[in-house]
């Protein structure tokens, strides 16, 4: 039974790093290589936490393998256009100025009703309304509208409005304090606490999120009661 947990413990944590190697990327956005590399590592990892008679490193040794190759075809891919081209593809124009490029939907077998589908779920019914639609590698569909289709923006309208956006860093998670955080904000805990007395609050375990943002607004989350 302690035999079995190791083994998938381990196995479980060297796909997880495995996968932290290739990158943030959700399943639909992998290159053919990626997703390959993904099938076979479940694959061989499956093996040995099934067979106990099977060596661990009979499952290790092919993982590492594949992740080295991965990493090697990544750096070529990198280095060579033209290596990049074979391993992953082109990019390939679906509709061009409104027009539906037939010959180019069968090479890459992309039906008619695929290519509807997309369109409907990015607000889009008719295809001459779009002017170019491009299938990308990793099979998502961007879809580029006409100029006139597309919703006014204010520096089109002439208008300069306020950039008001800014990205909030999170000092307190769940209670928690993040240190690191802080100190990239020139805060310090005695900042923190005061800004804790303001709102009545004892102390960070009390806090479920409390952000601080580029203007120096602090948004706090109290912590619901727990029954």
């Amino acid at each position: 039974m302690i035999t079995a947990f190791a083994r998938t413990v381990i196995l479980y944590f060297l796909i997880m790093i495995g996968l932290r190697i290739m990158g943030k990327r959700q399943i639909g956005e992998l290159e053919p290589s990626e997703l390959v590399l993904t099938m076979m590592i479940s694959d061989l990892a499956t093996v040995p936490m099934q067979d106990f008679g099977i060596p661990l490193l009979a499952g290790v040794i092919p993982i590492l393998t594949l992740l080295a190759l991965s990493m090697l075809l990544s750096h070529l891919s990198l280095r060579s256009l033209r290596f990049r081209e074979v391993m992953c593809g082109t990019p390939a124009i679906l509709i061009r100025n409104g027009e539906i490029q037939q010959s180019v939907m069968g090479e890459n077998r992309f039906t008619v009703d695929e290519l509807l589908e997309e369109l409907r779920s990015q607000g889009i019914s008719r295809v001459e309304d779009v002017k170019y639609a491009v299938l990308e590698n990793s099979g998502q569909l961007s879809v580029l509208p006409w100029s006139r289709e597309q919703p006014l923006t204010a520096a089109q309208m002439g208008l300069e409005p306020e950039d008001d956006v800014t990205l909030p860093v999170i000092l307190i998670n769940d209670g928690r304090v993040l240190q690191k955080n802080l100190k990239a904000c020139g805060k310090d805990t005695a900042w923190l606490q005061k800004e804790l007395e303001n709102r009545r609050l004892a102390a960070p375990a009390q806090v479920f999120l409390l952000t601080l943002d580029e203007r120096g607004e602090v948004a706090c989350v109290e912590k619901e009661a727990r029954t």
